[in-house]
């Protein structure tokens, strides 16, 4: 049992779980379509319930979020302006200096395999440096 279950609280999964069935939709399967692709490209993810309902993936720091709105499912990549994006994923949020975003529309198709090598190198990105 996890430290929030034993609190009585419901886990981040389970959260996540019950947020794409609420949506009930096209964000809901984008939603878990997503979630599965980051789940494939690094078994080891982290996922937290953040800011009253954003789900958050973490691996060494935090990856990207998942934020569904009335248009789009936003994928939004904490140091995404670091990564390479040579797939050109990225249309969304492109102003800033840190973030970067995927925003999904309905019946938009997902390019996995960028995606998976993107939530990778986001993953790489965040790793612990060697000291030597």
């Amino acid at each position: 049992m996890s430290k929030t279950e034993s609190r009585g609280e419901t886990s981040p999964s389970r959260m996540i779980d019950a947020r794409i069935a609420e949506l009930g939709d096209w964000r809901g399967e984008m939603l878990a379509r997503l979630r599965a692709l980051i789940r494939e490209a690094d078994p080891e993810m982290v996922e937290e319930w953040k800011w009253r309902g954003v789900p958050v993936w973490y691996h060494d720091g935090m990856i990207c979020t998942g934020e569904t709105y009335k248009k789009v499912v936003k994928m939004t990549f904490a140091k995404g302006a670091a990564l390479d994006d040579p797939s050109h994923l990225f249309n969304s949020s492109l102003e800033g200096n840190t973030r970067r975003a995927i925003d999904f529309q309905e019946g938009e198709e997902i390019n996995e395999a960028a995606l998976k090598a993107l939530i990778r190198a986001a993953v790489a990105l965040n790793a612990p440096r060697a000291k030597g």
